[in-house]
């Protein structure tokens, strides 16, 4: 363990995802003490819809990590765990409960959070999906220092990442996970050489919470925000469009120059499914029909056939 470690060495640790397990990860790798993991409760997944823990939770029993799983943070008496763990400082990582105050004023040295995107840019809960939704050419990792406030804290360490034009929020959340794993060991190895530096108040953007009503298919949006959309909602929730009385969902998808009524199908081949937007069309690639698997568009036509004139139905929103 090097001496950086040596200074600063109990980290408490707060996420749920497989994101912030990446992260837990790395600062276990990384010779830091970690007396106590905080994650969200388990929850009902899957078909089954079976309790299942988190994949923090699961690297922390792994590892022999006690792990406290609190529904709230707002009673006093929740915080006892966290100041039992007498932590130097703690690293939040898409944990999903606000911290308040007096849960912030617990370690020595406060709390630091591993937020992906380039802050002030995309503040809140979906920084990766509305990235990508909007069109942004880079994202990245900001280490902030924790305040009361959502994602307003002082920056530690900011990373750039380009968005390339294939990636979904699976691909881009895969690359930042990477990227902020290493970064917050950086910064707990560092803590004392960097300087926090005020958020400006140029830029400031909310990435809100996705909701599922976004996932049906507008018609009406043209086609580069209609294959941004499917990219950003994919996995969750998928971008969903109704033809022949069944929810088709759409998870791979580029805008090419053709033109036809909204929703109307231009052709359909091993290529993709042609499906005229507002303007320009969408040539969608990978499909999934109820029941079904996702499916490479040629396999997909060979179980559920669509043709030239067929038409989606079109969205309300």
């Amino acid at each position: 363990m090097n001496s950086e470690v040596g200074r600063l060495r109990r980290v408490v640790f707060a996420g749920t995802p497989e994101f912030a397990a990446q992260a837990l990860a790395a600062i276990i790798k990384a010779g830091f003490e970690v007396p106590l993991v905080l994650t969200q409760p388990d929850r009902p997944s899957g078909r089954g819809m079976k309790s299942q823990a988190s994949a923090v939770k699961q690297l922390a029993v792994q590892q022999g990590i006690p792990v406290y799983q609190p529904e709230r943070l707002k009673d006093p008496a929740t915080h006892e765990s966290i100041r039992a763990a007498q932590a130097d400082i703690m690293v939040v990582a898409a944990y999903g409960l606000i911290l308040p105050q007096a849960v912030l004023d617990i370690p020595a040295r406060g709390c630091l959070n591993i937020h992906a995107s380039l802050l002030p840019r995309w503040r809140g809960a979906a920084p990766i999906q509305r990235a990508i939704e909007a069109g942004d050419a880079e994202t990245g990792v900001t280490i902030m220092k924790m305040e009361a406030g959502l994602d307003t804290g002082p920056m530690l360490l900011r990373q750039p990442l380009v968005i390339e034009d294939i990636d979904t929020a699976a691909t881009l959340h895969d690359k930042l996970a990477t990227l902020g794993a290493a970064m917050i060991v950086d910064a707990l190895q560092r803590i004392d050489s960097l300087s926090a530096k005020p958020q400006p108040d140029d830029g400031v953007t909310y990435a809100h919470k996705i909701e599922k009503s976004e996932s049906l298919t507008n018609w009406q949006l043209d086609a580069e925000t209609l294959s941004r959309r499917i990219r950003a909602f994919n996995p969750f929730p998928g971008m969903v469009a109704n033809i022949h009385d069944a929810p088709i969902k759409l998870w791979h998808a580029h805008a090419i120059a053709a033109d036809g009524p909204p929703g109307t199908v231009l052709g359909a081949d091993d290529n993709g499914v042609v499906i005229a937007a507002k303007k320009g069309a969408i040539c969608v690639s990978c499909l999934q029909k109820p029941g079904g698997k996702r499916l490479l568009a040629g396999e997909f036509l060979r179980g559920f056939p669509l043709v030239a004139g067929d038409c989606f139905a079109q969205s309300p929103n």
